[in-house]
C-alpha cells in the first residue's frame, strides 16, 4: 500500500480519513481541492490540473484525496489501493454543513455558507456519481485493493489496525 486514492461523496469524511491514514503510514497526502482551487475561489485550467496530477502520480508514494471523477481513471491506473467512503447521504450533508466556517487544510479558503448547488450535488451523488464510480472500480477490481466503508465507524476501526 504505497499509492492510495480516497474517494467518496463530499462530507463523507474522506479528508479526515486520509489525514489519519497519512499520519499512521507516513505516506504523503495530497488534496485535489488544493490543486484545483486557488485561494481567490477561482480554479486552474483542466490542462494545468491534469499536468499537476500526472506529476504527482509519478511519485513513489502518495495518498490522493478527492473525487474529481473526470480524472478518476487516471488515478485508478496508477494506484494500488482504493478507499471508497460510501456513507449515507444524510451523514454527508451533516458533515459538509459542520465544516462551514472552519479553516481546513484541504481547501484554500474558509467556506462561509452551505451552497445550495453543492448541497444538491451531495443529494444527487448516490444516483448520479456513485454508479459510475462503482462501474469503474469493477473494471479494476482484480488489479487493485478496493476497500469500501459504509460508515465512519468502519473507517475508525480500520485505522486502529497495526500497519507495521
Amino acid at each position: 500500500m504505497k499509492k492510495i486514492i480516497v474517494i467518496g461523496c463530499s462530507g463523507s469524511g474522506k479528508s479526515v480519513f486520509a489525514r489519519k491514514l497519512s499520519a499512521k503510514t507516513n505516506i504523503p497526502l495530497y488534496y485535489l481541492d488544493m490543486i484545483w482551487h486557488k485561494p481567490d475561489r477561482t480554479t486552474i485550467t483542466e490542462k494545468e490540473f491534469d499536468e499537476q496530477l500526472a506529476m504527482l502520480l509519478q511519485k513513489e508514494e502518495w495518498i490522493v484525496d478527492g473525487n474529481y471523477q473526470r480524472t478518476l481513471e487516471m488515478r485508478l491506473k496508477e494506484c494500488d489501493t482504493v478507499f471508497l467512503l460510501d456513507i449515507p447521504t444524510q451523514i454527508c450533508l451533516e458533515g459538509a454543513q459542520s465544516r462551514i466556517g472552519r479553516k481546513r487544510e484541504d481547501l484554500p479558503w474558509r467556506e462561509t455558507a452551505f451552497d445550495e448547488d453543492f448541497k444538491q450535488w451531495i443529494c444527487d451523488y448516490p444516483c448520479k456519481s456513485l454508479p459510475k464510480i462503482l462501474e469503474l472500480l469493477e473494471k479494476y477490481r482484480g488489479d487493485k485493493q478496493i476497500i469500501i466503508f459504509r460508515s465512519r465507524e468502519e473507517t475508525d476501526e480500520y485505522l486502529m489496525a497495526d500497519f507495521s
